[in-house]
């Protein structure tokens, strides 16, 4: 026998030896005992070829891969968890990976839909959120609102007749306005030791009010602050306003310097008017003088409002209510003009929380050393910083310090704490409002249960009423029931669901009851019912909305918007609501117009239409909106084999347009711009089989990190440069290299 001859009879490769021909077989082959047959080995009968997932036996080879949430790395044999929390876009909200999986959690107050996607949740349309009155929605939250002469209950959720006063309160301390007298010089202080307000209206301006307005026989109450004790004034209280001028000063609130505090410790004659609401308007303009070359002067403005309440125990035989108003008048007018003579002196300061301030500064003292930021603020990682709820802004210290026990404040940026009605001292530090103060409001709140649903009571805590028939209430804590309405009754008292009335028909999920013509009406488009016998529709989360009327899910809810992003070098375009089911009847065009001598190259990872309804889904690239003009791509099907692309014009129109019928995951497709110099290249790389012959190489196209690195390079060919010839063997599998390499030297080889 020799090798000349039928190869020597043998399958593969025949080598001459001195006793006849020898048969042999290249790696991935066996030679059978007839010396002359190859056959393959199947690697991965023994220890799945060392493959950690899957192992397919080919013809002399063999090939790993892994599981749906696994990639395989360079070493072509390990699988290792994809992260997918690490690509960008992920989850719009919180995303938390698993072995295998990802999860996207959103907000309170948002909902999931189209898997990834975090919409605020509308709750006023669940039963108008269980609100007494009306319902205002807000994002990730809502308000129940009341109409004029009531106010929320402490449940936030019921209208009660607004309070005027509280009858038995321990009254709040009054504002004081202290002025002396030493050696000559006037000086007057205001102390706010409640019921303050600090507002920086701008750099240079700010509003500071300190206790409650009054009207005849009331008071009104800001924001949420402690309601008054109940005043027994007689009559109208004494209003005066004043405006005074400080020269050379700008209207920064500044704590004073402890120095200025001893000297003025010994004080000869003093003058104390207590009133019951200051409001402190201070402002800072320049101003020119007319006619000279002189610089600019600060000027500022402090306008002053006071009010003082009269009392019934201040009138006497000798002086009855004209007298004493007349007293209050002179004795308001006399602290005014002292305080005049204190503010051209700049001995005017406000008291807060043991803390002497300035009102206004000459500029030179204000731009002092640590003074980077506003009054109220301090500065964190090189950022000016309100101070929170729950804290004040202690001039003393420089900082946002928590209000002691038995305080509260509930406004961002200010300089003391409220003090808590029936104030013992006690409670938590840091309240950030009423309902969270300590001492005997805490305790009876602790004390006193609440009512437990299918109950109520007059202020929602026991004892409690049980809820009659006709009627329901699923929250504990409530001062009301809900009617079932349209005469039903419920099936017992003490009922906690609309669910619990006996209504004349069971309305299924995608259904509400109609209590005025006793129906199921179908839940019209934009919302959703997933339960039985409800009385109401969920409207979708954010600027979503369903298909069809009568919904049964939030998954229903759909995202109508055509997603992407197109930049002139790399983007991509996104069906509406992806990753979840595109809507019904959208049509979205997009239009890449790359930058001169530029061409496209687009990668189609996977793309999922349903082909049940006769091509009613259509993805199509071509070079305009005209049906005849030049077609790079168009699919009605799904493919999750991915697929690369050049597009065959410069520019790109591209439009997916769905019907009524099925629905899909539909896409996300990446694409890149390149110089055109390299058309032959990329041609020649994304037309060549191999591509997408093994399974690693498609994951490739599929895998974004590695997408982003390609594109990256092909956008801009110096970034190659950012990426070690290690980051690449790390990044790559060696076949894919291997592939890549032979082009690239074919292509470059004329310039060698």
């Amino acid at each position: 026998e020799t090798c000349a001859v039928n190869n020597g009879g043998c399958d593969r490769t025949c080598k001459d030896t001195a006793t006849g021909v020898r048969c042999s077989c290249p790696v991935g082959f066996t030679l059978q005992p007839d010396g002359k047959t190859c056959k393959d080995i199947d690697e991965c009968l023994v220890n799945n070829g060392g493959c950690d997932h899957f192992c397919r036996n080919t013809v002399g080879s063999f090939e790993c891969s892994c599981q749906k949430g696994y990639k395989l790395l360079t070493d072509e044999r390990t699988c290792q968890d994809i992260d997918e929390c690490s690509f960008e876009r992920t989850c719009d909200h919180t995303c938390i990976n698993y072995p295998g999986s990802f999860e996207c959690l959103c907000h309170k107050g948002y909902t999931l839909y189209g898997l990834t996607h975090c919409g605020d949740i509308d709750e006023c349309s669940i039963s108008n959120g269980s609100c007494d009155f009306g319902c205002l929605n807000t994002m990730g939250s809502y308000e129940c609102v009341c109409p004029p002469g009531k106010k929320l209950h402490w449940n936030k959720k019921d209208c009660v007749e607004m309070m005027k006063c509280l009858p038995n309160a321990k009254p709040t301390p009054k504002a004081q306005l202290v002025c002396s007298k030493t050696g000559g010089i006037e000086s007057c202080f205001l102390s706010c030791p409640s019921n303050t307000l600090f507002v920086p209206d701008s750099e240079n301006s700010y509003t500071l009010s300190c206790g409650v307005p009054m009207q005849h026989g009331k008071a009104q109450p800001r924001r949420n602050s402690t309601l008054p004790s109940c005043s027994d004034s007689l009559a109208p209280p004494i209003k005066q306003k004043a405006r005074f001028k400080i020269k050379d000063a700008k209207c920064h609130l500044r704590p004073r310097s402890k120095e200025k505090t001893k000297d003025s410790g010994k004080q000869a004659v003093s003058d104390n008017c207590q009133v019951t609401f200051v409001n402190l308007k201070c402002d800072s303009s320049k101003k020119k003088r007319r006619g000279r070359k002189s610089p600019s002067k600060e000027v500022s403005y402090i306008t002053a409002e006071f009010e003082v309440e009269m009392k019934s125990e201040e009138v006497s035989d000798t002086c009855n209510i004209d007298c004493v108003r007349k007293r209050m008048e002179q004795k308001l007018q006399t602290a005014i003009k002292t305080l005049r003579k204190s503010i051209n002196k700049q001995q005017f300061y406000i008291q807060f929380s043991g803390t002497e301030y300035e009102v206004a500064q000459k500029p030179a003292k204000a731009t002092e050393g640590h003074e980077a930021c506003s009054t109220g603020q301090v500065l964190r990682d090189g950022k000016c910083v309100t101070c929170s709820t729950g804290t004040f802004y202690s001039g003393e210290h420089k900082q946002c310090v928590p209000c002691s026990p038995g305080t509260y404040q509930d406004t961002e940026g200010q300089l003391t704490c409220e003090p808590c009605p029936s104030n013992d001292g006690q409670g938590v530090a840091g309240a950030r409002n009423i309902s969270d103060c300590g001492g005997k409001l805490n305790s009876i709140i602790k004390d006193l249960r609440q009512c437990s649903p299918g109950h109520y009571s007059s202020d929602g805590f026991k004892p409690c009423t049980v809820c009659p028939l006709g009627t329901y209430q699923p929250e504990p804590g409530r001062t009301l029931c809900f009617p079932c309405g349209g005469g039903l009754v419920t099936k017992y008292e003490g009922a906690v669901s609309f669910q619990d009335c006996e209504t004349k028909v069971h309305c299924s999920p995608g259904h509400y009851y109609n209590s005025t013509t006793h129906r199921c009406i179908r839940c019209p488009v934009g919302t959703y019912q997933p339960e039985f016998g409800q009385n109401y529709c969920i409207t979708c989360p954010g600027n979503t909305s369903t298909d069809f009327d009568g919904s049964t899910n939030v998954t229903h809810c759909k995202n109508q918007h055509c997603g992407g992003e197109l930049g002139d070098y790399t983007g991509y375009i996104e069906s509406p609501n992806y990753p979840g089911d595109y809507p019904a009847n959208v049509e979205c065009i997009w239009n890449i117009n790359p930058p001169p001598k530029r061409r496209i190259l687009i990668v189609v990872p996977e793309i999922f239409l349903p082909i049940e309804d006769e091509c009613g889904d259509v993805l199509v690239m071509r070079k305009s909106a005209s049906p005849t003009s030049i077609t790079t791509y168009e699919t009605c099907q799904t493919y999750e084999r991915p697929i690369a692309f050049t597009s065959r014009s410069r520019k790109l129109w591209i439009q997916f347009k769905s019907n009524e019928g099925n629905s899909g995951k539909g896409f996300q497709v990446p694409y890149v711009t390149y110089d055109e110099d390299y058309q032959q290249l990329i041609e020649d790389i994304v037309r060549d089989g191999r591509l997408y012959a093994s399974e690693n190489h498609q994951e490739i196209l599929k895998d974004k990190k590695l997408i982003k690195a390609l594109f990256d390079v092909l956008a801009h060919p110096q970034n190659y440069f950012k990426y070690t010839a290690q980051e690449s063997k790390e990044m790559f599998p060696r076949s894919f290299i291997k592939l890549l390499r032979s082009k690239v030297s074919r292509f470059l080889r004329p310039y060698k």
